[in-house]
């Protein structure tokens, strides 16, 4: 048990070290995310009436965004994986005398933890855009949403890329999975709008609850509740990193 501790604690670091070595990464990451805000929050606010409340749109999906951060940054954290495997860094790693855990959580630790921070650099690029500041209670409960997507998402990077050898193919499979992700979760508009068919695949999207769960914390409107969005993200995140670490124990060198 020490030894899965520190040698998570050591993958963790090392993915943390690489990501505030990146200047780049941090503000690349951020401009479309920031541009989606603005200009749809901003430019469309009149094209828009949101029943719930008569909040600004710009309110409205803030929260939207901010998921947005997380879906991306969290599962493209994968992607480091078949990197590794390419340069040989994640042979030496499978060869150390570490249990194959150890990785799983290190690195799903690291990209939650990148995804978050990039995710509260947004929220500050929000407050600057003239979204609400929120509460101390609201935000410590919107973290708690922003490591439960971090995990969820991160697993899944990871388990993808254990079983992948090219970087383009993994980036085909991000986007084909990523943007119905993002677009069925309620991040832009209500889920209320939905046809039938499409609400129901909004319910059965693990972001959905995510992007529920940070309106509630945040500007205080969830329309499933903010006790189911936590128990759903819980069962996801514990799922999905189960999922990583079995399909990890098989990754090739």
């Amino acid at each position: 048990m020490k030894r899965l501790f520190f040698a998570s604690a050591t993958i963790w670091q090392r993915e943390v070290i690489r990501y505030l070595r990146s200047p780049s990464r941090i503000l690349g990451s951020l401009g479309m995310p920031f541009f989606f805000l603005a200009f749809l929050g901003i430019g469309m606010q009149s094209a828009f009436s949101l029943r719930a409340g008569g909040d600004k749109y710009i309110d409205f999906i803030a929260p939207g965004i901010l998921g947005m951060v997380l879906l991306f940054s969290s599962t493209v954290a994968g992607i480091s994986v078949i990197w590794d495997r390419q340069f040989g860094f994640l042979k030496e790693m499978l060869v150390a005398p570490i249990p194959r855990l150890a990785i799983v959580l290190g690195r799903t630790a690291g990209g939650t933890t990148t995804a978050s921070l990039q995710a509260l650099l947004m929220l500050g690029a929000s407050i600057f855009l003239g979204v609400k500041i929120p509460s101390v209670r609201g935000l410590l409960l919107a973290l708690v949403f922003m490591a439960l997507i971090g995990i969820s998402f991160t697993s899944l990077g990871v388990a993808l890329a254990s079983r992948m050898e090219d970087p383009h193919g993994f980036q085909l499979i991000f986007n084909f999975l990523i943007m119905p992700t993002f677009f069925l979760s309620g991040a832009l508009f209500p889920l209320e709008d939905l046809p039938g068919f499409l609400k129901w695949a909004a319910w059965l999207n693990p972001l959905t609850y995510g992007v529920d769960g940070l309106r509630g914390a945040l500007i205080g409107q969830s329309a499933i509740g903010i006790p189911v969005d936590l128990a759903v993200l819980c069962a996801v995140s514990i799922t999905l990193l189960t999922l990583g670490a079995l399909l990890f124990r098989g990754a090739r060198m």
